[in-house]
């Protein structure tokens, strides 16, 4: 060697965790690397810039920032920065800038990942504990973007404008002009002097005003709380920018009150929203509800891929995706139900369409089928009523398959009459279900305990959903049989943790991320939310109340979320690959095709997944003493 590359392989010598590799090795490694100079202040790799070797502060030192410019760490002489862009997607995920004139070996990125293979003690300097690295990279993803890290508390512009329930219509309406609003909350009167508690009561906006004063003739005198809506959701001040986006497109919310211990502190608009982040998932669902027919939806429906892939381009996390795609799915749904009614008329009693699996719980990705049923009021009688429900249900399901959403192959669709019942019918139902827990009729019954509203008289969903918490919580029978039947789909793991793959005649040998992974992952979160009376739908909200009750053993809780979280990035990256590849997306992957580094993080996440199945088993058998 010459005399550089000796002075290069000492240094390395001491510093980790190139001490511990073989002198051979080191000093090939110093033969291959080239050295480079950057002046203070000086960008050394941007955020998302490709990204193609290991970098080594040689001398000088340098700032490693997160995306949204917060310092995150400070590496002097022997400090090593660029393995997470390396060992995930090839970009970096943590731009960097020299602090003082700087000195730096890169190693190539294709040495680093063989040394990564070939040398275990090296490889394990980066990856350090399994689960405690699938636990960073799940936090890091989060801190990569700004719609996970911002509070809505954050974003409020709009001075907080308060009434009285006693106020007439014509006094509001005068201070919505004065105040420059279209809007106004209405509070007990003692909060409007700064006395008590607010006692938020309901909304008027200008919309309300329109409709009851000018179009039903109302009086100038009417007060405001016979106008006003009562019905409407907050949100608190701690909660994430995506959150109010959501919970908004989902509910067609154009005012959000939010709200600290409490008390309102301002409100929350759909055009703040657009103003602090034109994110594509909000802009399409607006689209949505502007196509005139259900050709137009069809048209409109093919821009979805893209909305996907820039979601997944942006660094947004699964519980966004999910919950973006669901949105995006439920509203299809209630376009396509408004469209419906416009050509059918009235529906001649109450009901509210249901939507059931992924979507319900707001994880849906881009390859999924449609699993919905009808929840009819009451007063529902088949021989009036059932030819009206007969058309709504098919103008629905073939208008979802027009746009994407393909037939249920197990025929769970508001199409098959079984699946079309009155509230007290679906009560029945249920107890059935749980108190006569049949293995095949639980196995084909499971996904109706995920499931939610999605238009009409949703509060009958939400009271629907609440007996069916009570009615588990506890029940050892229908939580024994429902836990057997959790064990059926396992993860992909052998003997000796190498992972077992199944034919695929598209890959030859693959695994299918969501049969042995998230759907797995999902059925055991299922069966503990439903154990403690969880009426949540979403499997990370149901982690909380799992959680919260104390039925796992320490931290095993928050691995399920890492897993969970995990096992979906790498398929809704690998969907989003396909998609950028004009490949038919889909959700096996062969884990060859994945680095060192995903591999081990994926083997540790399906291990999480085999050790709670592994615990339910021993929770809820016959002689278990869990209640």
């Amino acid at each position: 060697m010459h005399a550089e590359q000796v002075e290069v392989s000492s240094f390395l010598s001491q510093h980790r965790p190139f001490d511990d590799l073989p002198v051979t090795a080191r000093d090939a490694l110093a033969q291959s690397i080239e050295i480079a100079y950057f002046r203070a202040g000086t960008e050394i790799v941007r955020f998302r810039d490709p990204i193609e070797d290991l970098y080594v502060v040689r001398s000088g030192s340098v700032e490693v920032f997160r995306r949204n410019g917060e310092l995150h760490n400070r590496l002097a002489e022997g400090g090593i920065f660029g393995q997470m862009g390396l060992l995930m997607n090839g970009k970096v995920r943590f731009p960097v800038k020299a602090l003082d004139d700087t000195l730096v070996y890169c190693i190539p990125d294709e040495l680093f990942k063989r040394y990564c293979a070939e040398y275990d003690d090296f490889a394990d300097y980066f990856e350090v504990d399994e689960a405690e690295i699938l636990r960073d990279t799940i936090s890091r993803s989060v801190e990569l973007s700004d719609l996970t890290t911002a509070k809505v508390k954050t974003i409020l512009t709009r001075p907080l404008v308060m009434v009285s329930p006693d106020w007439t219509v014509q006094r509001a309406a005068k201070h919505m002009v004065e105040q420059d609003v279209s809007f106004l909350l209405v509070c007990e009167a003692s909060s409007l002097s700064g006395e008590g508690e607010s006692g938020l009561k309901g909304i008027l906006t200008d919309h309300h005003l329109r409709q009851h004063i000018v179009a039903d003739g109302l009086p100038l005198t009417t007060p405001v709380s016979d106008v006003m809506s009562s019905d409407f959701k907050v949100l608190d001040s701690k909660a994430y920018v995506f959150e109010a986006m959501f919970m908004m497109l989902r509910f067609n919310l154009q005012q959000l009150p939010v709200m600290r211990r409490h008390e309102p502190i301002g409100v929350l608009t759909l055009s703040d929203l657009l103003r602090y982040e034109s994110q594509s998932s909000l802009l399409f669902v607006k689209g949505i509800f502007a196509q005139q027919t259900v050709k137009d939806l069809k048209l409109y429906a093919k821009q979805l891929p893209s909305v996907y892939v820039r979601m997944v381009n942006e660094d947004a996390n699964s519980h966004m995706i999910g919950t973006a795609m669901a949105v995006i799915g439920r509203s299809f749904k209630q376009h396509l139900l408004s469209l419906a009614e416009e050509e059918l008329g009235k529906p001649p009693v109450p009901y509210c369409f249901l939507a059931l699996g992924s979507m319900a719980r707001d994880e849906q990705l881009l390859v999924t089928d449609q699993d919905n049923a009808l929840l009819l009021d009451n007063d529902y009688r088949p021989k009036e009523h059932e030819e009206y429900f007969v058309k709504l249900a098919k103008y629905v399901s073939d208008g979802l398959a027009a746009c994407g959403y393909v037939y249920c192959s197990g025929d769970i669709m508001a199409t098959n009459p079984q699946w079309r019942k009155t509230f007290t019918q679906w009560k029945e139902c249920f107890v059935d279900w749980i108190d006569n827990p049949e293995p095949q009729a639980l196995l084909n019954s499971s996904i109706f305990f995920d499931l939610d509203g999605v238009w009409g008289e949703t509060k009958l969903a939400d009271s629907l959903k609440t007996f069916v918490a009570q009615r588990t919580k506890n029940n050892r029978r229908f939580l024994v049989s429902l836990a057997r039947n959790a064990l059926g789909r396992t993860p992909p793991l052998g003997f000796f943790k190498n992972f077992v793959m199944e034919p695929d005649g598209r890959h030859g040998k693959s695994i299918n991320l969501k049969r042995r992974g998230t759907a797995p992952l999902s059925d055991v979160i299922r069966v503990h939310a439903l154990a403690v009376g969880s009426d949540a739908q979403n499997s990370f909200a149901r982690l909380d109340d799992i959680i919260s009750a104390g039925i796992l053993p320490d931290g095993k809780g928050r691995e399920l979320s890492d897993a969970l979280e995990y096992i979906s990035m790498v398929r809704i990256r690998h969907q989003a690959h396909d998609i950028e590849h004009n490949e038919k997306p889909g959700n096996t992957i062969n884990p060859e095709h994945l680095s060192t580094f995903e591999r081990r993080n994926l083997r540790e996440a399906f291990q999480i997944l085999d050790n709670a199945q592994r615990f339910l088993k021993y929770r809820y058998h016959s002689q278990s003493a869990f209640i």
